[in-house]
């Protein structure tokens, strides 16, 4: 990002600071295209570039997940993961549960929606920019600063998006993977959530059990059971759930389901993680002019600010 200092005083200075404020403005259009110059280099990191980034979604002290993804833009074109976990039955013959991205032309994209929304503030932010320097009067200080604020603002939106913080990331109830983006489709018990986290893919995996009890078994039962306990239950004894869904009971596909069992894993993308380092760059430039400006606009001109 560029640097800057103010110019020493010189003659007599307007009451109001106005020549360094104009000084400080003909400043900032020199930094709006380094602002700009990194904005872009964030909407290529994200664009949909082939081959795109293979990363490895992979447990990694046992070997209850296995495999791969392919992430292109804002999508996950390609996956090829093997289960193996206690609540989930492998096929028959089979030693692990394999989910396979379909690659049918009439599939449906598994789409990252925190991605997307990254692509689109990125975008906007190069929009504010362009206003700010081309479609305005650059030399309007409560305009500029007011700019300079929106654009802090969406920056620090996509940042977050990033970040993964609050409920950005989606429920999961509402946003798994549905079972036709697998070939073969994938068990209608089992939960494929895809997320951004600190710039990580992050898979989270759940088996679901029906919250019903004494009914006919359906697809998510593993066990025949005609009393609301498993057969396995009623020899061992209940198991201790261990995960932090517990005891909460989920909407999955029109009936009340709860977790059996909540597996994580996680890859760094390299790409995200430089559209991050990107971002957070270019946040504290931004918050750094409109401070600049501030102080010499007073704060008269600055109470909207929030």
């Amino acid at each position: 990002m560029a640097t800057w200092a103010f110019p020493p005083t010189r003659g007599p200075v307007d009451p109001r600071g106005r020549q360094r404020i104009e000084w400080l403005l003909q400043s900032l259009q020199d930094s709006l295209v380094s602002l700009k110059e990194g904005l872009s280099e964030c909407a290529t990191l994200l664009a949909p570039q082939e081959p795109g980034s293979t990363l490895v979604l992979s447990s990694l002290h046992s070997e209850n997940v296995k495999g791969f993804v392919t992430r292109v833009g804002t999508k996950v074109v390609k996956g090829d993961v093997q289960l193996r976990l206690s609540s989930l039955p492998p096929p028959r013959g089979a030693p692990s549960t394999r989910l396979t991205l379909s690659q049918a032309h009439d599939a449906p994209d598994l789409v990252l929606p925190q991605l997307v929304n990254v692509r689109n503030l990125v975008n906007q932010s190069l929009d504010i920019v362009d206003v700010s320097a081309w479609t305005g009067d650059p030399f309007n200080a409560s305009f500029i600063f007011s700019q300079l604020h929106l654009l802090h603002e969406t920056i620090s939106e996509a940042r977050q998006m990033l970040k993964g913080e609050g409920n950005v990331r989606g429920n999961w109830w509402e946003s798994s993977a549905t079972s036709n983006m697998f070939d073969p489709p994938a068990p209608p018990s089992l939960s494929f959530h895809l997320s951004i986290a600190d710039s990580a893919l992050v898979l989270l995996l759940r088996t679901l059990e029906s919250n019903s009890s004494g009914h006919a078994p359906t697809a998510f039962a593993s066990d025949i059971s005609l009393t609301g306990f498993s057969l396995r239950d009623r020899i061992f004894g209940c198991r201790q759930r261990t995960h932090d869904e517990a005891n909460e009971t989920f909407n999955w596909y029109g009936e009340e389901v709860q977790v059996k069992e909540k597996v994580r894993v996680e890859s760094q993308d390299p790409s995200l993680m430089s559209v991050m380092a990107k971002l957070t760059a270019l946040e504290h430039e931004v918050l750094r002019w409109i401070a600049a400006l501030r102080v010499l606009m007073g704060n008269e001109d600055t109470e909207s600010e929030t």
